[in-house]
Formats: C-alpha cells, sequence, structure tokens
C-alpha cells in the first residue's frame, strides 16, 4: 500500500523526516509520536502534497504527487482547518466532492451520507463559522469518506471531541476497518490509536524509530531500566531505602518527587510499602513514567543510539 525508500524532507536546514524507508501492506495503523516529531510531514509526502527533497514515495504503486487517479482512491482529514466559514457544512462537503468528479446529484447524497455518518445530521446547513472545533473536526472527517477511498489518511482526528465524540467516531474507524478498508492515522496520544488498531509506527525527529503491535514494542523495550516517579513528604530519605535494597539504577529528586530508574520493578514494588511504613513516609502519588509518550521516545533515541 505504501513504499518509502530513503526519504529525506528538509525545510531549510530543519529536517521535517529522516532518511525514512516503509513498506505497509494494507490495514490499518497508528502513526504515534510527540508534536513536532515529523507526523504531519510524513502524512503530506505520503499524500503528494509535499515532494520529498531526498528518495522516492508510492502510495498503491504510484507516485502521490499531482496523480488525480490516485486521489480518487484516498480520503484525507488535514490537521488544519482550510474551511470556508460563510459556507455551511453540507455545501462545502458537496463542493469537494464535485471536485471529485461526482455529478451534483451524486455529490448531494455523498455529502448528506457521509455528514449524517459523522453525526452532523441536525448541524449540515448550518454555516461553519457557528460551528465548534469537534464539529469542524467532523466536517472534515465526512469529506475524507463521502468519496468512499479505498485508504483513509487521517492527521490528529480527534482533536477537538468531547469524549462522546471520540466513542462515536472511534465506532465509525472500526466499522471503516471492518470493511476491509485501509487506514492511517497521525495521533500524539497512545489510547486513541489502541482504541482503533494495535498496528504503530513510532516517529520522532523524522526518524521511524520502530513498529509493529504493542506487544511488539513492549518486547524492544525489556531490559531497559523502567522509570518511576513517587511524589512524598521526604523523597531523600525514601532513597535512601531505595539504595540501602540495589533496587535502583538510578535515583534523582526533584522538589517533592523521588525518580527511580530500575530494572527490577517487581522488586520496587514489592518493597515500597515497608519502606514507606518504616520510615514514616507519606506518598501521596506514583506513577510510571514508561507511560508517558515523551519517555517512551526518549528510550527508543537512547536504544537507537546505543546508549542502553
Amino acid at each position: 500500500m505504501i513504499e518509502l525508500q530513503n526519504v529525506t524532507k528538509l525545510y531549510g536546514k530543519v529536517i521535517g523526516v529522516n532518511d525514512l524507508t516503509l513498506s505497509l501492506e494494507p490495514g490499518a495503523y497508528g502513526l504515534l509520536g510527540p508534536n513536532g516529531s515529523g507526523k504531519s510531514t510524513l502524512l503530506n509526502l505520503i499524500i503528494g502534497q509535499l515532494r520529498p527533497t531526498l528518495g522516492t514515495v508510492n502510495v498503491m504503486g504510484r507516485s502521490p504527487r499531482n496523480n488525480s487517479q490516485l486521489f480518487r482512491k484516498l480520503g484525507f482529514c488535514p490537521g488544519g482547518e482550510g474551511m470556508y466559514s460563510d459556507v455551511s457544512g453540507f455545501d462545502w462537503v458537496r463542493y469537494l466532492q464535485r471536485l471529485q468528479g461526482m455529478t451534483a446529484h451524486e455529490a448531494d447524497i455523498a455529502a448528506r451520507s457521509s455528514l449524517e455518518l459523522v453525526g452532523m445530521s441536525a448541524a449540515m446547513h448550518r454555516p461553519i463559522s457557528s460551528y465548534s472545533r469537534g464539529m469542524r473536526q467532523r466536517t472534515k472527517l465526512a469529506q475524507a469518506i463521502a468519496h468512499d477511498p479505498d485508504f483513509l489518511i487521517l492527521d490528529e482526528p480527534f482533536n477537538g471531541l468531547d469524549p462522546i465524540g471520540r466513542h462515536e467516531l472511534s465506532n465509525v474507524l472500526r466499522d471503516w476497518i471492518g470493511q476491509g478498508k485501509s487506514l492511517l492515522f497521525a495521533s500524539h496520544l497512545l489510547h486513541e490509536i489502541e482504541s482503533i488498531t494495535q498496528s504503530f509506527l513510532l516517529i520522532c525527529g523524522g526518524r521511524l524509530l520502530a513498529s509493529g503491535t504493542a506487544e511488539d514494542v513492549q518486547t524492544m523495550m525489556l531490559g531497559l531500566p523502567n522509570e518511576i516517579a513517587i511524589r512524598c513528604s521526604n523523597p531523600h530519605l525514601l532513597a535512601s531505602y531505595v539504595v540501602r535494597e540495589q533496587a535502583a539504577e538510578s535515583l534523582k529528586v526533584d522538589g517533592d518527587t523521588l525518580s527511580i530508574a530500575t530494572k527490577q520493578p517487581g522488586i520496587l514494588y514489592q518493597n515500597l510499602p515497608r519502606w514507606l511504613s518504616d520510615s514514616g513516609v507519606q506518598a501521596w502519588e506514583m506513577r510510571s513514567a514508561d507511560e508517558s509518550l515523551q519517555a517512551l521516545f526518549n528510550s527508543l533515541m537512547k536504544l537507537h543510539r546505543g546508549e542502553l
């Protein structure tokens, strides 16, 4: 479905995508990365909006650059707005379907059907200027799916949606995948991707750090230190207990928070209640820093550089 060979995209001296080689079969994939990691640049290379500085991009066996035949098979929901505020959502979606080559009648049916599918039935004839951010996001999704493409590409599709909207959109996308169609969507939140698919592409600094299922990524991380942060009344005293039991690779105190890097989290979790009881330290919060997406990418970058 997608073939990228040694693709680099430069913005002057800034690297958007860095020597990326990738091959994806049809299916559903989540493109995961922090803000500024190169997700949008990669998506715009795939749809042909951007031309690579180096390397080649092929989608469904063709170059996506100015390829109108390929565009009819792709649906794209951009991260930015790009909408006309003084027209209705229905008119905007219908107009874009006319650009796809539909007749006026076909465009009417497609626009109405797609807007109803994303929950915009009641507001489709209101001007876009009156829409909330979530409603505009739904309308952008409607235009992406109205021409029934084979491959849907979404850039941060959950932005601006409330919990109900997120749930409804997740159902729409799961139904889409259930029809045997392909999907690639970008997010900086792990749980958004996990609600749709278990296939990940992890990108940071314009480089592809890992790909596969969540289980594949966890396997890569085996043997790397777990980072655990404990907010407590006396982090220095608690640190002395951790050191005494040799349960950490490194420790750091920042204010009331003790950060622990350990390859033996089981020992830490097993003994922590006793340490707190013996020391009289009060713990208010404990979290795994590795649940933070940025921490995961930091670990993968260190692994990539041979530092771990």
